[in-house]
C-alpha cells in the first residue's frame, strides 16, 4: 500500500465505492474525478478516497469535498468533471448536487434540497 505525503493537498475528496453507489455508477464517477484531476495536473493539490459507504445510498453516488465539508448527491462522470472544474479549481460549490454544506458548527441541507433528510441518530438519555 502506498503512503502519500499530503503536505501540499488543499482538497480530499471521499468518494463512495458502497454497493449502492457501485451500482449507479460509482466506479465511473471515481475515474473520471481521478482523469481529471490528473489532466489537470493537481495530483499533489487534491487526493482522493475511496470509501466503503458514506451512508446516504438513496443519494448514489455520493462525494464529499474538505476541508470545506461539502457533500454532493447523484455524482456521474460529468459531474464528478464539475466539481474539480468547478469546486476544487474553481472555488465555486455545485449548487445543484449539494446534499449538505458545513457551517462551522454542523451540516445544512439547502432549502430547495431533493434529497431524503433520512433517519435521524438515537440521542442518549441523560439521567
Amino acid at each position: 500500500m502506498t503512503t502519500w505525503n499530503l503536505t501540499e493537498t488543499k482538497h480530499h475528496v471521499l468518494i463512495c465505492n458502497g454497493s449502492s453507489c457501485m451500482r449507479k455508477g460509482g466506479e465511473e464517477a471515481t475515474q473520471a474525478i481521478r482523469e481529471e484531476i490528473t489532466n489537470l495536473d493537481l495530483d499533489a493539490s487534491i487526493h482522493t478516497t475511496r470509501t466503503r459507504c458514506n451512508g446516504r445510498c438513496k443519494d448514489a453516488c455520493v462525494m464529499v469535498v474538505y476541508p470545506e465539508g461539502v457533500w454532493y448527491k447523484a455524482a456521474t462522470p460529468e459531474i464528478a468533471k464539475k466539481i474539480v472544474h468547478d469546486h476544487l479549481v474553481g472555488g465555486n460549490v455545485v449548487e445543484d448536487s449539494v446534499i449538505y454544506t458545513y457551517d462551522e458548527e454542523h451540516f445544512i441541507a439547502p432549502e430547495n434540497s431533493k434529497s431524503i433528510t433520512g433517519i435521524a441518530k438515537p440521542q442518549r438519555s441523560s439521567v
